[in-house]
């Protein structure tokens, strides 16, 4: 959300709500986003504000842009565009705020597909999520890469992004006598989930298996640079039509590797499949067995790795911050 202020605001007067001013700052310098003719205003969608002065406050804005868990809000803004970046399992069925939506639009396909039927009749439309490259080219490795954050499912023991799975499935292609590889888990870790993540540590031990935990960006992409090949496992062995939000629903992670020239061998659900063609910029599976021998494969075959390399590179610039800024210009100007 903080990225399209920033597009919006080198055409349009851009006013964000919310109440801690340090907060946004905080994220424009992560990520490097440009906020300096930004103004943020109090956050008149706080529960404690009253209707009244909320539509009071909403009728002079031209577009109201909008994160939704589900709700919508009631606004009087001329357009008010609604985004989701996940599947739903609910939402708010009032006719009259549902009137006021111009648009939505969804961070994939995938995310799309599973919110349809909570919001029929309303246009719809995908803006995938930009991804900022910071390749260089530097020599390549043998390292499988993964990204992502540790967090543990509450309803079972385990975790979201199946670095559990991956580890043991890396720890068996050593046992089978792969050699001369390694793999690099990155992961931010909650201090809730320290124990658990103790746990994948140990069961890591004596393997060429490394974590970075917590890596600033800059740190993270000298790994993206070297590494050769990247995996996601996010949805393997989950029931996603009772639970489509265990899949990936996009795949952030995957394009920036793409982005460094790694090769991702990621799982055939959710998001992924709308990035990864297999076969040309990466490779999908659908079982562990599938995982191994697909990686095998290409930690043997220099050319097959070279050319989709080569592809995947290519197919990371689709999703660039340039090509995002003209998406949102347009579905403000257009919607």
């Amino acid at each position: 959300m903080m990225t399209i202020a920033e597009c919006l605001s080198h055409q349009h007067d851009v006013d964000i709500f919310w109440d801690n001013a340090s907060d946004l700052i905080a994220v424009a310098t992560r990520f490097s986003l440009d906020v300096s003719t930004i103004k943020i205003v109090p956050n008149v969608f706080a529960q404690t504000i009253p209707l009244w002065k909320r539509l009071l406050v909403t009728r002079k804005y031209d577009v109201i842009i909008f994160l939704s868990d589900g709700s919508i809000p009631l606004v009087l803004s001329k357009k008010l565009l609604v985004h989701i970046q996940q599947p739903l399992q609910s939402a708010d069925q009032s006719s009259i705020k549902r009137k006021r939506i111009t648009k939505i639009f969804y961070n994939s396909l995938f995310t799309r597909k599973y919110n349809q039927k909570l919001f029929t009749h309303i246009p719809s439309m995908v803006l995938y999520p930009p991804v900022v490259i910071k390749s260089v080219p530097v020599s390549k490795e043998n390292i499988i890469l993964h990204v992502g954050r540790f967090r543990v499912n509450s309803e079972w023991e385990g975790d979201y992004k199946k670095q559990f799975v991956m580890v043991e499935s890396f720890k068996k292609m050593i046992d089978t006598g792969v050699t001369g590889w390694k793999f690099v888990l990155a992961v931010s870790l909650r201090a809730e989930d320290a124990e658990q993540f103790a746990r994948l540590r140990h069961n890591a031990k004596g393997y060429p298996i490394e974590f970075l935990i917590d890596v600033p960006n800059d740190a993270l992409w000298k790994t993206y640079n070297k590494a050769k090949i990247y995996w996601h496992a996010s949805g393997y062995g989950e029931d996603l039509s009772a639970h489509p939000d265990y899949a990936e629903h996009f795949g952030i992670s995957t394009v920036e590797a793409m982005g460094a020239g790694v090769v991702p061998i990621v799982i055939n659900a959710g998001g992924q499949t709308e990035i990864v063609e297999n076969g040309k910029d990466g490779l999908l599976w659908n079982t562990l067995e599938e995982l191994v021998s697909k990686t095998k494969k290409l930690m043997h075959d220099q050319k097959l790795w070279q050319q989709l390399s080569l592809n995947a590179r290519e197919k990371a610039q689709k999703f660039t911050k340039e090509q995002f800024c003209r998406d949102v210009q347009k579905l403000v100007s257009e919607s």
